[in-house]
């Protein structure tokens, strides 16, 4: 019996995503829970283990392929399957060279013509690397150009290339808006100045107090925990908060599921775990899967604060910049020295308005500026 094998759905945010390397060869069996191919999203690189038994037919995308979730990738038979079918080229369509999607994109962003380009691919089909190839004779055959010298092409990763899509698209259809608050965190770093003199290595973070804090008001506002779609708001009942993880490459969002459910504690043992993940890009889909809000922090590179795009689906994103020592006055008219961090809120004018920002906003300070709310 002959199944399709569809591109799996990796994450909520991706539409398609690129197949790294097929794993198993036409005509070749596997097991169920064995590696099949290795697939990169914007998010991570992963590898989609078979669901049961069977034997790869005909392989209908190629390595370094792009493909919608659903697509059909493959051709897969039972275990008593039948024999190897081979994998021939897509034909041109309406006089367009053959070439992949990723092919297409790739001679897109470095500016490659595909006519009369020969394919190494199936049925002589353009791949990624036939242009990079292309493109990195022309750049060895230009002149310097003009008064900037001499030009070096940097070519974007699969992942880099699906990030500059999204966030072009968010850019594009998103009318976002931003709004900012300083917030006073002295206990918070007095507490975790105490935990670290106990000798507490795993004492949760600052941006893990952020997370809960984020949580806890995402209860209280539930419009920020929603999507924008079709015409209509779509508010969520988990809080599933994603946390931005800088990796080589790549911006990468794994997810914390259910923060606003989850003890401080419980809250830093995931961030320390997926951030350790996504830095080895060994992410799992369900990792990657369900989130409602994110929150990116910078602050550990001494930014104050900055701006941070929305990501679809998704209705607002929170930025953290770093803790400052500033003056702040006192009750009683003088002025001290306290922690200060910035937070700017970045959100969909479709889903909130200015006046839900600010009182999000506020009610994020209260939290802070009274962890103990959080701890217990």
């Amino acid at each position: 019996m002959t199944a399709e094998l569809t591109m799996p759905k990796l994450s909520d945010s991706v539409a398609d995503a690129v197949i790294l390397k097929w794993l198993k060869s036409p005509g070749e069996g596997f097991r169920r829970g064995e590696a099949l191919i290795e697939v990169e999203t914007d998010k991570a690189t992963v590898v989609y283990e078979a669901e049961a038994d069977g034997t790869l037919e005909a392989i209908l995308v190629p390595e370094g392929g792009t493909a919608a979730v659903g697509q059909p990738i493959a051709r897969l038979a039972g275990a008593e399957g039948g024999a190897p079918a081979v994998t021939s080229g897509t034909p041109a369509v309406d006089g367009r060279p053959d070439a992949t999607p990723v092919a297409r994109r790739t001679a897109l962003e470095l500016g490659v013509s595909l006519d009369g380009l020969a394919g190494t691919g199936p049925g002589g089909r353009i791949t990624r690397g036939d242009v990079q190839r292309a493109a990195a004779a022309l750049g060895s055959a230009a002149p310097a150009a003009g008064g900037r010298g001499d030009v070096r092409v940097l070519e974007l990763t699969p992942t880099q290339a699906t990030i500059a899509r999204r966030m072009a698209q968010s850019a594009a259809t998103i009318p976002s808006f931003t709004a900012s608050a300083d917030v006073d965190v002295s206990q918070i770093v007095a507490l975790r100045r105490g935990a670290r003199a106990e000798g507490r290595d795993d004492a949760p973070s600052l941006n893990d107090f952020v997370l809960k804090a984020a949580a806890l008001a995402l209860r209280e506002f539930p419009r920020f925990n929603a999507s924008y779609v079709d015409g209509r708001v779509e508010c969520y009942s988990r809080a599933n908060i994603g946390v931005a993880v800088a990796a080589d490459d790549a911006l990468l969002v794994p997810v914390v599921a259910d923060a606003d459910r989850k003890t401080l504690a419980e809250i830093a043992a995931d961030t320390r775990r997926l951030a350790d993940a996504a830095r080895r890009r060994s992410l799992r889909p369900e990792d990657m899967h369900g989130g409602t809000f994110t929150v990116s922090n910078l602050g550990m590179f001494g930014v104050r604060s900055f701006t941070a795009i929305v990501d679809p689906p998704q209705a607002a994103i929170l930025a953290v910049g770093a803790v400052l020592r500033a003056p702040v006055e006192d009750e009683a008219g003088g002025v001290v020295f306290r922690d200060v961090m910035t937070l700017t809120l970045s959100c969909d004018h479709r889903v909130v308005y200015g006046t839900d920002g600010a009182r999000f906003l506020s009610r994020l300070r209260e939290l802070l500026e009274r962890p103990l709310v959080l701890v217990l």
